[in-house]
């Protein structure tokens, strides 16, 4: 099995590669590849030699082909129900960004514990009570969740999801939550995101006199 690390960079590939599609351009070398993402040529060649010889030396990739073979890998030629735990403002969000869809990743329930929400209807769905996880996860053979909520709440509600049969979370509180083996997870906190950045911007720069 290939590194974590190697897995994440996989979609940016991807996308990378549909991009020069649209561009009309048949074939790539990792060199130029490479350029278009900030990676070295070396480190494309050793990320996609864990799935197989999928170039040739001196002639490069040819784009449809590496498009699809990285699609296939990624397991994106099927499908993907999803459900989502938090309506609030980022949860609405979430909710209506059609990127989702058009990528063959669909949102199939709703869910939050404020009473006032309950029962609303957001992009055709109703939102539902979070005691509904499981019977969702069920009937829509649902395997990934997307998770909204507050700090306090995620854990229990990952908890839930897991129980529910859940095997990976996209988790947007601003906590690490803890999964058993063989649950995987990824963590986005746009605030330490900023606050890596912050720190950059709060150097005294060079040039000022002291």
């Amino acid at each position: 099995m290939p590194p974590d690390v190697v897995v994440r960079r996989l979609p940016l590939y991807a996308r990378t590669l549909a991009y020069l599609q649209q561009e009309g351009v048949k074939s790539v070398s990792s060199q130029e590849l490479g350029a278009r993402i900030n990676v070295t040529a070396a480190q494309i060649r050793k990320d996609l030699s864990y799935f197989g010889q999928l170039g040739k030396q001196g002639i490069g990739y040819k784009v449809d082909e590496l498009l699809h073979h990285i699609n296939r890998i990624l397991g994106l030629s099927q499908d993907w129900n999803v459900v989502l735990v938090g309506v609030g403002h980022l949860g609405q969000a979430i909710a209506r960004y059609s990127g989702f869809s058009e990528k063959g990743i669909h949102i199939v329930g709703l869910f939050d514990t404020d009473p006032k929400k309950i029962g609303n209807e957001l992009v055709g769905l109703t939102i539902q009570h979070v005691n509904q996880i499981s019977t969702v996860v069920r009937e829509h053979n649902v395997r990934m969740a997307i998770v909204a909520v507050a700090a306090e709440q995620a854990q229990d509600v990952v908890n839930m999801l897991v129980k529910a049969g859940v095997e990976a979370i996209l988790n947007y509180a601003p906590v690490i939550v803890q999964v058993p083996d063989g649950v995987w997870v990824r963590h986005i906190d746009p605030v330490s995101l900023l606050h890596s950045m912050t720190y950059y911007l709060a150097r005294e720069s060079p040039f000022e006199k002291a």
